[in-house]
């Protein structure tokens, strides 16, 4: 790799090669602008590109979230109204996406082919640095006022905008509402104060000036970050930037950076309160604990503080998460305890959830008695060597979630960046754990850190966040005078300068662009078969099934175990038995040293179910459950053994630990209601048309919470509890006698002293067949109206249609992105205002969902779901559309992932019957459908067939739905 080369105006810096990932970085400086470039090289065929900005926001007005959004509605090359949305659908991209953090805004892609990565490369550049910001656009996707009856003056006035209904439903979160508020106090003075996503109350006081002041200052080369990871050569990369964009800019005068916070000189204690509309609000309060510490692109300092939080936090043997996890001031650890370091200084919270204001000082004197205990005595050598262990775990691991993995590595990059730190050295730690190692070595390192950063530290602040059952209507009641003070002070000029936006925006929303300015891949660039996965199945007592992959010195172990005919009682508890299966203890260790032992082995591991329709019924399902694992190979045998033990001697008598794991998954159940509320309504609105549906509501959708309820009471007496502890005995006893399978992910040379370590341990599965898991039959509809508090609507409608075998699946599945590109992101999301709306074809629950996310509106946008089938069918549709729809579905079928998850999900989609063949003969379907073909399947389907309706809403607009909707109380 020749990272020294690099194109005209560019100059490189230095580079470095990173050989755990098999990369090398390199930093460049284009020389005319100042703009810095990080290039990742890398022989992945999935390139990376992404542009970031320092923001910098003084207010809560949301202006750089305002400006993300609107920054892509148009641009000097590319004049058309809606360039982001319209390139989803004309492009193979496997990934693309905007966001805003606290300090800066990046917009990243990721494609595997080079044509189309070019293509948004253009179109990226020009709408990041010349973008048109229409005062049009900056209405629709920021705020605007209108009368709530359209056209008529005489009625009232209501706030519309995307951001400004997407923030309404963000901060209605209580664990988003209780993190903007430690963060207030915590940077009492810096950006850190201030809502950059914007608060719902200060957004409509941003103006259309300042948000283009802030573009002039922030958007600039100068204050820019490139990053760019993948196998396209670097000069080329560089080439098309400076053409495209930065040879056109000198470099600017102004430096856009985050200064250092104030330091607080004694503790901060502050109590404020959060809306939640229940009649009981007992055992509702938050408590937060938090310190300010140093800086993030210190790499040594950064190490310190992420161990300090692994040894306090990390498992239930940790001490400090032990203590909170215990202690009867609150009923489960806040989901905000841990290290946030992706700001200029990071800061450390622990934190507990159901407890009661009064409480505050007693959680205080805990947290800061652990403390003081670690302080003096230490922790155990043994438990810190295995957080060391998790540190270089970090560094080997290819992970990425739902990123492309080079995404993944350049934003875990960029807080250094933004922050003109050492970049090149947050690839790299290897160096930095080495010297970390040494100093642990001191026998009174972490006594001393725990003092330095913690005890010491007079920078600390403490939030009370309790409940308010009547702030959401003093929020409402203010929202309602302040409108009515600006409709009492209107003049007729002014009403009709409003009616004249509204129309105006009205017409810009249905206009029709032309799709051809904006550069496109077509079907042709569409590769023609799947890649194959090679495997083996091997052993010689065991089925094992082996992947070779690099997998950079890790094993990938899993055990799958066909889930039998369960008991009602036994099902209900399949969700807790896996959440439990590697948070017990097991023979003689209690769950504290077993979970420190875990530390020491393993990157991951845990034990799940999952259960699908097969494809060619859904009234059958396959039902499997799996425990899984990661661990550096020289920790395999370990890992393998431990496996063996948790499932050959696992303890259900830990009873107090069974009671605090359900409880903890019931707070965090009810937490994560908005957050993903569209999900939760369209497993509402299939919640009786299959057996897969009705399994998804009562175990994963809004159900889940009843449930964990109805447990937690049955844990709350000793008759119960004996009854919990023999269930999940029962349920363990059907699991372990069930037909089991292996599988292995590793390198290929690790092959043989895999499989013969496992031979070895274990012995045959059963054999015999068992009787095969499976739920009642149903085909029903349903109309629900599921409340909580919640100032936005989620909506989904859902139609019968068919399985996953069907010939007609295919088209369905094109239909879902033809609506959703053609009509309801207009209607629901330009015009109506929600965040965000769709439809899919559900081949699970054979049925086709419409949604919508964060929406103002609930009874209108059911109206748009129908409206869209009309507008299929009596319209005239271009083959250009139908393309990109297309395109659209083969891009997420085609997504790559790391080598051990690909693997993974092939065995997966192997075990439940999607071998190469039938997913082959289903991507080839998909590229075969016609415009004939989406109006047969909507005729045939859809068109003026039964719906069922589920919504996730308040009770004010619940109450106003027809008298036919079960309203249940969530």
């Amino acid at each position: 790799m020749a990272s020294a080369q690099c194109a005209k105006g560019f100059e490189f810096v230095k580079s470095q090669e990173i050989a755990a990932l098999g990369i090398e970085v390199a930093e460049y400086v284009h020389s005319q602008t100042g703009a810095l470039h990080y290039h990742i090289a890398s022989d992945n065929t999935e390139n990376v590109f992404l542009v970031s900005f320092r923001t910098v926001p003084t207010d809560s007005t949301g202006v750089a979230h305002i400006l993300e959004h609107s920054v892509l509605c148009g641009s000097e090359k590319y004049p058309v109204r809606d360039p982001f949305f319209m390139m989803t659908r004309r492009s193979l991209n496997t990934f693309m996406n905007a966001m805003t953090s606290s300090d800066w805004t990046a917009y990243p892609f990721a494609s595997q082919n080079k044509k189309d990565f070019f293509n948004l490369m253009d179109v990226y550049l020009d709408a990041t640095f010349f973008s048109r910001l229409d005062p049009l656009d900056f209405a629709q996707e920021g705020h605007r006022i209108e009368f709530e009856k359209e056209g008529d003056a005489n009625s009232d006035l209501v706030y519309k905008g995307v951001v400004f209904n997407e923030m309404k439903g963000a901060m209605s979160s209580p664990i988003s509402m209780l993190w903007q508020a430690f963060s207030s106090y915590l940077f009492p003075t810096s950006t850190y104060h201030y809502n950059s996503g914007g608060e719902p109350v200060n957004i409509p006081d941003l103006s259309y000036d300042e948000l283009m002041a802030f573009y002039k200052k922030h958007y600039h080369p100068s204050n820019a970050v490139f990053m760019t990871f993948g196998d396209i050569p670097v000069e080329e990369l560089q080439a098309r930037m400076d053409t495209r964009a930065l040879s056109r800019f000198e470099k600017a005068q102004e430096e856009v950076s985050v200064s250092d916070e104030k330091p607080l000189f004694a503790p901060l204690r502050v109590q404020e309160s959060y809306p939640l509309e229940q009649d009981d609000l007992s055992e509702k309060t938050h408590h937060v604990m938090g310190w300010l510490l140093g800086h993030s692109t210190d790499l040594e300092a950064s190490l310190e503080a992420e161990l300090l939080e692994q040894v306090l936090f990390d498992n239930s043997g940790s001490p400090l998460r032990r203590a909170l996890e215990n202690t009867d001031l609150g009923t489960s650890v806040s989901p905000l305890c841990g290290l946030e370091s992706s700001n200029r200084q990071m800061s450390f919270v622990c934190g507990i959830e159901g407890s009661e204001p009064e409480r505050a000082d007693a959680f205080e004197a805990l947290v800061l008695s652990v403390l003081e205990e670690v302080a003096e005595k230490g922790v155990d050598k043994e438990a810190l060597d295995a957080q060391l262990y998790q540190l270089e775990l970090d560094q080997c691991e290819l992970s990425a979630g739902h990123q492309p993995y080079g995404l993944s590595l350049l934003v875990g990059a960029m807080p250094t960046a933004i922050h003109r730190g050492d970049t090149l050295s947050a690839f790299d730690t290897d160096s930095a754990l080495v010297r970390l190692r040494e100093k642990c070595e001191q026998p009174d390192f972490i006594q001393n850190l725990v003092k330095r950063l913690l005890l010491e530290n007079n920078h600390r602040v403490r939030l009370t966040m309790s409940p308010d059952s009547e702030l959401n209507s003093r929020k409402d009641a203010f929202e309602k005078a302040r409108l009515a003070s600006i409709k009492a002070q209107m003049s007729d000029a002014d009403k009709a300068a409003v009616l004249e936006k509204a129309e105006a925006l009205a017409q810009r929303q249905a206009a029709t662009d032309d799709p051809d300015i904006l550069p496109k891949v077509t079907l042709a660039d569409v590769p023609s078969d799947l890649p194959l996965k090679e495997y083996e199945v091997l052993g010689s007592k065991n089925k094992i099934t082996f992947y070779p992959a690099g997998t950079n010195g890790l094993v990938y172990q899993s055990i799958w175990v066909q889930i039998p005919e369960l008991e009602v009682e036994q099902l209900d508890i399949l969700e807790l038995y896996g959440f439990l299966l590697t948070e017990l203890g097991f023979g003689e260790l209690d769950y504290t040293q077993a979970q420190q032992r875990q530390a020491g082995i393993f990157g991951s591991f845990n034990a799940h179910h999952s259960v699908t329709a097969t494809t060619g019924d859904i009234q059958t399902l396959d039902a499997n459950f799996c425990v899984s694992s990661s661990a550096l190979a020289s920790k395999r045998q370990d890992a393998l053994e431990h496996i063996y033990n948790t499932l050959n001697r696992i303890r259900f008598d830990e009873i107090d630990r069974i009671k605090e794991i359900v409880t903890q998954a019931r707070t965090r159940s009810e937490s994560n209601l908005t957050g993903s509320g569209h999900y939760y309504a369209m497993v509402a609105a299939v919640s009786k048309m299959s057996p897969m549906g009705a399994y998804s509501q009562r175990y994963l959708g809004l159900g889940k919470v009843a449930l964990l309820r109805a447990m937690e009471e049955k844990l709350a007496t000793e008759e119960g509890q004996a009854e919990v502890m023999e269930r999940l005995a029962q349920l363990h006893s059907k699991i372990m006698a069930s037909p089991r399978q292996h599988l292995v992910v590793a390198e290929a040379e690790r092959k043989d002293e895999c499989i013969n370590a496992l031979e070895a341990l274990w012995q045959p599965a059963a054999q015999d067949s068992v009787v095969a898991f499976n739920l009642p039959s149903v085909r029903e509809h349903v109309k629900q109206a599921w409340t909580t508090s919640t100032p936005v609507s989620y909506c989904a409608m859902a139609i019968e249609t068919v399985c996953s075998d069907h010939e007609d699946n295919a088209a369905l599945i094109v239909l879902g992105e033809f609506l959703q590109n053609g009509f309801l992101h207009r209607a629901v999301r330009e015009q109506g205002g929600a965040y965000g709306a769709g439809a899919m074809q559900d081949s699970q629950n054979a049925a086709f969902r419409f949604y919508s996310y964060r929406d103002p509106r609930l009874e209108e946008t059911l109206e748009d779901f129908k409206a869209s089938i009309t507008w299929l069918l009596e319209k005239d549709h271009d083959n250009q559309a139908l393309e990109e729809a297309i395109l659209s579905v083969v891009s997420s079928l085609d997504k790559p992932s790391v080598p051990h998850g690909e693997a993974i999900a092939d065995f997966k989609q192997r075990l439940t019957g999607r071998d190469v063949a039938r997913r082959q003969r289903h991507r080839q379907r998909i590229l075969e459908v016609t415009i004939d073909d989406l109006k047969r399947v909507a005729n045939t389907y859809l068109a003026d067939k039964p719906v069922s309706v589920g919504v996730l809403t308040n009770d004010k607009l619940a109450s106003a739905l027809s008298s036919d909707y079960e309203v249940i109380k969530v």
